[in-house]
């Protein structure tokens, strides 16, 4: 064999070697690719985008022209560094070509590329497309023979083939995708989009204004009262009733009574019950994501949260279902904090009774359970199974927390402390002084 032959034959070793790490960078960056960065671009009408998206289409076909021309590209250059190895050191140049070769198409054929295309993707798999969207179409019966005798023999052991690959993320991951977005999405956004994953589990029990607290009209009393606190409501919207809560007859809109009010000095009772507007119920136990379509369909904002005897449990308003997506709407953060919870100079923070937990663990990220009460006078009752006396200590989820002040059957006030406190050898989580 002469050394024109040795030459070309050489330099065909080489260029085969660099056409399996072509194959093999191929399938690790088209496999390894963000399908919803993929789907982005190419509705963005980026061609290569759509030219890679199109082969992922069906990726047996894919895999099917990629194993095809790297393991042909492999026995090639298996055959003709045995040929060199055989001119170059006789027999014992068969056994010398397969471990160099082996050691050269792992080194330069499989692991570099591979490890190229796993860290930039979209760099290899691009350009790569390019090359075996018309190597599919030109060897495709010889792809589409592989592919039917191997999905075939999937088939007998119960193997379904689908015609494309499935991408779908459960809320669970989605929230992780949101949370290792690190910069590329602001911590005010994530905290936002990660509260709406949480709507579907949160219901309107869960922020309602208790029935305790709703601001109403009771239509029984004298007329002159109605009339002052219809003129001195800080609301713009009261529940009117008769007797007791349970008795609804409407809402009121404060604006429409106010402008009647200076329009007629004669106004009555039967120009405010002419007002009122239809009340509209609320079952407790729907979701957040269920109600705030149900607001936007029936042009409501607010309504009342019944049990299943239908009697009242509280009020829920459209801007308490947003405020749990995108916090208190203030300007001021600082007046939000200080209306149920002030810091102490002790590290402690004095708080109402009456704070939602669900509130208290987002303000100061703590995990009290929220499966049970939902206010913090409720978790403590429920923890003492007592109403407890001012100066009682206990310990929730490991905060330190004293008793304030209370007032009739409820905790007014406490002071709870961030950090757990330390374990005593009697391992008890509650005392009382």
């Amino acid at each position: 064999m002469d050394d024109l032959h040795i030459g070309v034959l050489s330099i065909a070793l080489v260029l085969l070697i660099g056409c399996s790490a072509f194959f093999s960078s191929s399938e690790t960056g088209l496999m390894t690719l963000n399908r919803y960065r993929l789907r982005h671009r190419a509705k963005a009408g980026d061609k290569a985008a759509q030219r890679t998206s199109k082969l992922l289409e069906r990726p047996d076909r894919l895999i099917g022209i990629i194993l095809l021309g790297n393991n042909f590209i492999n026995v090639l250059a298996s055959s003709l560094a045995t040929i060199l190895a055989i001119h170059f050191l006789g027999e014992a140049g068969i056994a010398v070509s397969t471990v160099m070769l082996t050691l050269v198409l792992l080194v330069f054929g499989e692991v570099a590329p591979k490890t190229l295309a796993a860290l930039h993707p979209e760099k290899i798999a691009f350009p790569a497309s390019a090359v075996l969207a018309p190597l599919l179409k030109f060897f495709y019966p010889l792809v589409w023979l592989t592919n039917t005798v191997a999905n075939s023999l999937l088939r007998l052991f119960r193997v379904a083939i689908q015609t494309s690959a499935q991408h779908s993320l459960s809320a669970e991951e989605l929230r992780t995708v949101v949370l290792e977005a690190g910069v590329m999405i602001p911590k005010r956004h994530q905290t936002m989009l990660l509260s709406v994953l949480e709507l579907e589990e949160i219901t309107v029990e869960d922020i309602m204004i208790p029935r305790n607290e709703v601001a109403g009209l009771d239509l029984e009393d004298d007329w002159d009262a109605i009339i002052a606190q219809l003129t001195q409501s800080p609301y713009s919207r009261l529940v009117a009733y008769r007797d007791t809560i349970d008795q609804v007859v409407g809402f009121v809109h404060l604006r429409k009574i106010l402008n009647l009010m200076a329009q007629k000095p004669d106004f009555n009772r039967t120009d405010l019950e002419g007002l009122l507007r239809e009340p509209y119920f609320i079952p407790e136990g729907a979701s957040l994501t269920r109600q705030l379509v149900n607001f936007q369909q029936l042009r409501r904002r607010f309504g009342l949260v019944v049990d299943e005897y239908g009697d009242v449990k509280g009020l829920i308003t459209l801007e308490d279902i947003l405020e749990e997506i995108v916090g208190e709407f203030t300007t001021d953060p600082a007046a939000v904090s200080n209306r149920n919870l002030a810091p102490r100079a002790d590290g402690g923070y004095v708080v109402s009774g009456r704070t939602s937990i669900r509130n208290l663990n987002r303000m100061l990220e703590w995990k009290l359970p929220t499966d049970g009460p939902r206010t913090l006078n409720g978790l403590i009752m429920e923890h003492l199974e007592a109403i407890p006396e001012p100066g009682a200590r206990l310990t929730l989820a490991g905060h330190p927390t004293e008793i304030v002040e209370i007032t009739g059957n409820r905790v007014k006030t406490v002071v709870i402390w961030p950090n757990p406190e330390p374990e005593t050898e009697g391992g008890g989580s509650s005392s009382q002084d």
